[in-house]
């Protein structure tokens, strides 16, 4: 019998899948670092989700696979979600009934555990009879020259001259094995963006759950952090993913320098993509990037809703947000530090 009339069949991720699993998403074009097998331990470690992992095969090969995190919180409610705390995610398969088996599967289990919510992260509006959200987020991403001049040389002008400005400053950029100083200067940063932030056990089980693909380039400046950000690795790209600086840093042009660094290191080790990840669309964050020469390629979000159930808005320009922003800025710095982590674990 032909290999393609075998029958698919799906059924969720067992100890021992890793391999298997990360192979097809290291070899499958959508693959992406946030479809890795890593993020489903990350979730259940740091915020005690629960995981739904699930695989699409065709006798004994992988043919497909799909992670959904079901993100429980009396503030934001209740959602099942490829990928939480991502920005990719929705399943990858190497044929149609493959994909259509794994949303199949998604469908019945949101069903199964009366969830209200499900909300797939992806590129495209493939499924017509979902709900979209097409005007929230961003992803910024570009091809890195071999040659670490070029790629300075590519960079606009006016964010260059910001580049230059910090190296003037005598900034220094160094690689720290601990978490501690990015943890410092990326609570401090979230905080005066008026936002809650992680838990520091969150990035540290990132560190140790993806030890060989990651590192954190911290930015000092007399001996003292005034920028951080956490790195990951994935193919031929770097993607600089949590990431921040303390008020000083604007000034010094942290931050600018920082990224840059991210960069010619990246570069220096061979990578040939530079993903600057997500940013929401009208923010400060989307003009940042924007300044850099990346160009803006829309993220689609797709929701299937139960009855009744509205659309989340969980934008920092929604009004009733903007009042909780606002709120969190006036917030002390250790009061806000230690609050966080219960509130944004629930936003996924």
């Amino acid at each position: 019998m032909d290999g393609s009339q075998v029958t698919v069949s799906v059924r969720p991720f067992r100890a021992g899948d890793e391999r298997r699993w990360d192979q097809f998403v290291q070899a499958h074009a959508s693959g992406t670092f946030f479809h890795l097998s890593g993020w489903k331990r990350v979730i259940e470690r740091a915020f005690g989700h629960r995981t739904y992992y699930l695989i699409a095969e065709r006798g004994p090969t992988v043919t497909g696979v799909m992670p959904l995190t079901h993100v429980k919180s009396l503030i934001f409610g209740s959602s099942l979600i490829s990928n939480a705390f991502s920005v990719h995610g929705g399943p990858i398969a190497e044929d149609t009934q493959s994909l259509c088996k794994l949303e199949v599967e998604a469908v019945q289990l949101m069903d199964a555990l009366a969830v209200p919510v499900l909300e797939m992260r992806d590129f495209s509006a493939s499924r017509a009879d979902w709900s979209s959200k097409k005007d929230l987020y961003a992803s910024f991403r570009r091809s890195l020259d071999p040659s670490v001049e070029h790629n300075l040389k590519s960079i606009p002008r006016k964010q260059r001259a910001m580049i230059r400005k910090g190296m003037r400053n005598k900034l220094r950029s160094e690689i720290d094995d601990g978490v501690e100083r990015l943890y410092r200067v990326y609570a401090e940063s979230v905080h005066n963006l008026g936002t809650p932030v992680f838990s520091e056990s969150y990035f540290r089980i990132l560190r140790e759950e993806f030890s060989t693909c990651s590192d954190i380039v911290t930015v000092a400046c007399d001996g003292h952090a005034v920028a951080s950000v956490l790195n990951f690795y994935f193919r031929d790209e770097v993607l600089p993913f949590y990431g921040g600086g303390v008020r000083a840093a604007r000034g010094l042009s942290a931050n600018d320098f920082m990224y840059w660094e991210v960069m010619r290191r990246a570069c220096e080790r061979g990578y040939r993509n530079f993903d600057f990840g997500r940013s929401k669309i009208g923010t400060g964050s989307f003009a940042f990037k924007r300044n850099w020469g990346f160009q803006p390629k829309p993220l689609i979000y797709q929701f299937r809703l139960s009855p009744g159930t509205p659309m989340p808005n969980l934008n920092p320009l929604n009004p009733k947000l903007r009042m909780f922003i606002a709120v969190w800025k006036r917030l002390p710095l250790a009061v806000a530090t230690r609050l966080g982590p219960s509130i944004v674990r629930g936003i996924g």
